[in-house]
């Protein structure tokens, strides 16, 4: 049986691959229906989202933003029973432009492991808002 720790790192794995290859429908199965998703800067996708509908509507919307082009790079994921961590670059285009971006997500899982509350926070937000609102 896994631990809560490699349950944890699993569930990001998989979230974060579904979501690369474009299977949304697999990617919302890792997170939890009452999610609480939280997205800093001041651009289109700024904000926070409560419940898996808005979250869905949100990563739409973000799918429209960057034509679809979306890749995160994971560089590491560290978890324990309560967080884990995930470290990497996300690289998009939007109009032409190719924007990459150093992340880190902090997710707090649920008693089954899919993410209950979501937080991303990014090397150089005016960089990211700046691509978003071109």
């Amino acid at each position: 049986m896994a631990s809560d720790r490699e349950r944890n790192i699993e569930m990001a794995r998989k979230g974060y691959q579904a979501f690369n290859e474009q299977h949304l429908d697999e990617a919302m199965e890792t997170i939890d229906d009452d999610i609480l998703w939280h997205s800093g800067g001041e651009n289109p996708i700024a904000g926070e989202y409560q419940g898996k509908q808005a979250v869905m509507e949100l990563l739409m919307k973000f799918g429209q933003l960057t034509e679809g082009t979306y890749e995160a790079d994971l560089h590491d994921i560290l978890a324990s029973e309560d967080h884990t961590v995930v470290i990497g670059t996300a690289t998009s285009t939007r109009h032409g432009r190719t924007h990459t971006s150093r992340f880190v997500d902090i997710i707090h899982p649920a008693k089954d492991g899919r993410a209950k509350e979501f937080w991303r926070f990014v090397e150089d937000q005016g960089a990211d808002d700046e691509f978003y609102n071109e």
